[in-house]
């Protein structure tokens, strides 16, 4: 019996207010390549990964093909579809093309675009997690104290033991994200995370072990660090 393939979902339609920059975050250029651009390319080089569907900005599409997909010889992306309002709508638009591509019993790795230190090694992992399991969560413990807060007043302090820091990829069997999302838009709920979808559906999600590297570029303390990480590869 073959092994399900891999195919990658890559929103990267986010605005990037947070970072101030005069355009969106994921082209900024990290030691002269576009963010989206690094992410990709990981994803291309990942022997496991069958196909890519990026997710960008309508009016980005056409800058987006010539200056980070044909530039780079990204091959594996298959196609560019326009980004929703939210991160969610921008996967479930992802997900609808890839019905054109994957089987139901296929993995798909979701990733954010503007995380660029992933690596071959955790994409493996997540890929046989999920073919084991239905779901994974590449995570990592939480290394603060945590405070739920409400009116800037303390009400708790969580068991620190049980928490972990959510990273990308999410990745699931084809079937069960498809089914989670189109639940999710009938019900009109919008979770924070692919993961959240899939959990109120009962879905089984087991936690594959990150690394701190795998950050999201989202502030231009982000930049900082990230460029720190170029000059000092582990």
């Amino acid at each position: 019996m073959l092994e399900p393939r891999a195919f990658a979902v890559v929103p990267a339609a986010g605005m990037g207010k947070r970072m101030g920059a005069d355009i969106n975050k994921q082209y900024l250029l990290l030691d002269g390549m576009p963010i989206v651009a690094r992410t990709l390319q990981v994803l291309q080089q990942c022997d496991l990964i069958a196909g890519i569907i990026l997710v960008t900005p309508e009016q980005e599409i056409p800058y987006c093909r010539s200056e980070v997909v044909e530039r780079y010889n990204l091959t594996k992306v298959l196609c560019i579809v326009p980004g929703g309002s939210e991160r969610q709508h921008s996967v479930m638009n992802g997900l609808t093309e890839l019905i054109k591509h994957a089987l139901p019993e296929d993995i798909v790795l979701i990733h954010d675009g503007v995380r660029p230190f992933i690596d071959s090694q955790l994409l493996h992992l997540s890929y046989k997690t999920a073919c084991d399991t239905g779901g994974a969560l590449v995570a990592v413990p939480v290394k603060d104290t945590i405070k739920t807060v409400h009116d800037d007043i303390i009400t708790g302090t969580p068991d620190r033991s049980n928490l972990c820091q959510a990273q990308t990829p999410q990745t699931f069997r084809f079937d069960v994200i498809l089914k989670a999302h189109i639940q999710a838009e009938l019900d009109r709920f919008l979770g924070t995370d692919d993961c959240s979808l899939v959990e109120r559906m009962g879905g089984n999600i087991k936690i594959v072990r990150g690394n701190y590297r795998n950050i999201k570029i989202t502030t231009p303390e982000d930049m900082v660090l990230a460029e720190a990480f170029l000059a000092n590869p582990l």
